[in-house]
């Protein structure tokens, strides 16, 4: 599907010859999005794997590769937005899930792999010193922050704009009538000054503080060291329980980012590819805080879930923590983003286009703005059509990346890949680079 030639007068009319080759490549991903429809709104389950026209059906995945159903082969550089950083089937983890398949699914009590797990958390992440398993990174989120609350006996939660901390903490735009009705306050990403006057306004009622040391879904738009030291300090100065979601940041450093940025919150949560591809959530903390789940306490806090400690995902998680990512693995993936989001922006800049790209190691954002972004709302204004365009003409290129120009390395990626997509990039430019 390599990119073709055409001549356009300006961005829209180059989307619409895109959208027009895209479809007619996708013939059967057309045919089974309709079928799709009618059992489910919009054909979808996960509003974020919709993009219009409609997007590819894919049939499977192996290593750092993905095939359609239309027999179109892709590198992947979704990753699954960061929960696929193992690649599709690694060896590793398929062989700890076919052993727990063989011993039992739904065992119904503690297994003998939950625990070993836990521990490897807990030693992986400063800030965790015990850890209670859930099922997704809303979930995680959203026990988090209700633990809050009930410690502390404050309603008020802080978050920032643009944030996203799951499918019931949405906070771009003007945010989703879904979300979870909790009190909040809405501070602005990265501006130090008016987030502190918010907090001091705020404190005697103020639970929590929640944020990704690097705003994932906001585009990849990492907090500025200051910026988290000011809202450590300022938590503990009034005994406010700062939350760090690390559910796609974790990844960064050996330690997740709070090891790398050396500000070490109250809690953190987790999910994504800790679960080695399977369904999983986390959170953790001081041990006084999590201590509170301790089902021996008369005062404890109950925690359901028929799932929290499900032996697929409990062997998975612990064959990938322990064998896969090493700490030296961390470092080789991150090293290896560094050096592609370097290129993409040099690519970029030698063109004159109004571009940049965003991030920390492994996790990136191409954006089609030219001031700088410090934050999600600034990552708003990109312009959306060339946006558009990017991602249709990549698809069409054989690279499988985020509508919104987000890329997640996967550990089966090679050179040979970040050279293809490079190549992608430059053919994108010389095509479209006037119109931009």
């Amino acid at each position: 599907m390599a990119i073709q030639p055409a001549r356009n007068l300006d961005l829209s009319a180059a989307l619409r010859e895109a959208e027009r080759r895209y479809i007619e490549a996708n013939p059967e991903s057309k045919r089974r999005h309709r079928a799709a429809c009618e059992a489910m709104p919009g054909g979808n389950t996960r509003t974020i794997l919709f993009y219009p026209p409609f997007p590819v059906t894919l049939a499977r995945g192996e290593g750092a590769h993905l095939w359609d159903v239309d027999g179109h082969r892709y590198a992947d550089f979704l990753g699954e937005y960061t929960a696929g950083l193992y690649g599709h089937s690694h060896p590793v983890i398929r062989a700890a899930v076919e052993t727990a398949l063989r011993d039992g699914i739904a065992l119904g009590g503690p297994n003998q792999i939950e625990a070993r797990f836990a521990q490897a958390v807990s030693e992986r992440f400063p800030s965790i010193e015990l850890v209670r398993f859930c099922n997704s990174g809303t979930e995680a989120n959203l026990l988090a922050l209700s633990t809050a609350r009930a410690i502390t006996g404050r309603a008020k939660l802080m978050a920032f704009e643009g944030a996203y901390h799951g499918g019931v903490f949405f906070y771009a735009g003007k945010g989703s009538p879904l979300n979870v009705p909790f009190p909040m306050v809405m501070a602005p990403y990265n501006d130090t000054e008016r987030t502190l006057e918010l907090i001091e306004g705020e404190a005697d009622d103020l639970a929590a503080i929640i944020i990704e040391p690097m705003a994932g879904a906001g585009g990849c738009i990492p907090a500025e060291p200051d910026f988290l030291k000011a809202l450590r300090e300022a938590s503990t100065r009034h005994g406010i329980i700062l939350v760090f979601d690390e559910v796609m940041t974790s990844r960064l450093a050996p330690g997740g980012l709070q090891e790398a940025v050396g500000v070490i919150p109250d809690m953190t949560t987790l999910g994504k590819y800790i679960g080695g591809g399977l369904s999983f959530g986390a959170f953790g903390g001081r041990a006084d805080i999590m201590e509170r789940f301790d089902p021996r306490r008369a005062d404890a806090f109950p925690h359901a879930g028929t799932f929290n400690n499900n032996v697929l995902t409990m062997a998975a998680g612990l064959a990938g923590l322990t064998e896969v990512f090493t700490a030296e693995a961390v470092r080789e993936l991150n090293a290896g983003g560094d050096r592609l989001r370097g290129r993409l922006g040099e690519v970029m800049s030698r063109r004159g286009v109004p571009a940049q790209v965003t991030g920390l190691g492994s996790m990136m954002t191409v954006h089609f703005r030219a001031e700088t972004i410090r934050s999600p709302a600034d990552a708003a204004a990109d312009n959306q059509t060339a946006q558009r365009l990017f991602h249709l003409e990549m698809l069409l290129g054989g690279f499988y990346l985020a509508p919104r120009g987000m890329i997640s390395l996967s550990l089966p990626m090679t050179e040979a890949d970040f050279d293809g997509l490079i190549a992608a990039v430059e053919a994108f430019l010389d095509l479209h680079a006037p119109l931009l």
